[in-house]
């Protein structure tokens, strides 16, 4: 297998794009060879087999959503209240709408694991070690709430990303921040202490 780590991400990018816009039935090497306007042959050197491409697409989809530096610190600053992580929150659902064919190709990577055990496994194990990041983070920063108000966060906010990338009339972009507000206020709950 070649080892050029620019290459491979250019790849992986490209292997995104072919699943968000084709699904993961149209997800080949040809494909991938074509979107990322390399010779045909190229993603077959970087990939043992369309599962190993299938299962580093979800690490480079991982890779390209999370939080840059200055977003984290962030959070130190200022009062760690309801309001700081509902900005929080509005800057997740903005991130990652911002990058609508990584949640698409997540999608359909979760599709995909129905039929196959071994990503079922890689993406269970690397969802389930990003969510109990965010509740380490959350708990160790100060925010209010626990690890339970972090899960139905993460529970209620795929849903309106979701929405919003693929039925996005069902809730108006203008009403999402109130929504994320509101669910931040009804999950964590009046009567929790403010930090």
């Amino acid at each position: 297998m070649r080892q050029n780590p620019a290459r491979r991400a250019a790849l992986l990018d490209a292997a995104i794009e072919v699943l968000a816009r084709d699904g993961s039935r149209g997800l080949t090497f040809r494909a991938v060879d074509a979107a990322a306007k390399v010779p045909n042959g190229t993603a077959s050197n970087y990939f043992a087999n369309r599962d190993d491409l299938l299962t580093q697409v979800g690490g480079r989809v991982y890779e390209r959503l999370r939080p840059d530096d200055s977003t984290i610190a962030d959070v130190s600053k200022g009062p760690r209240d309801r309001s700081k992580v509902a900005a929080l929150m509005r800057d997740l659902v903005e991130r990652i709408s911002a990058f609508p064919t990584g949640f698409l190709a997540l999608l359909e990577l979760r599709l995909e694991s129905t039929r196959r055990p071994a990503l079922r496994e890689v993406l269970t194990r690397q969802i389930r070690e990003d969510l109990d990041a965010n509740i380490d983070f959350h708990l160790k920063s100060g925010l209010p709430g626990d690890a339970t108000g972090v899960v139905l966060l993460y529970l209620g906010l795929n849903w309106l990303i979701l929405d919003r990338l693929t039925l996005p009339d069902v809730n108006p972009e203008a009403e999402i921040p109130a929504l994320v507000d509101e669910l931040v206020e009804r999950v964590l709950g009046p009567g929790l202490a403010e930090s």
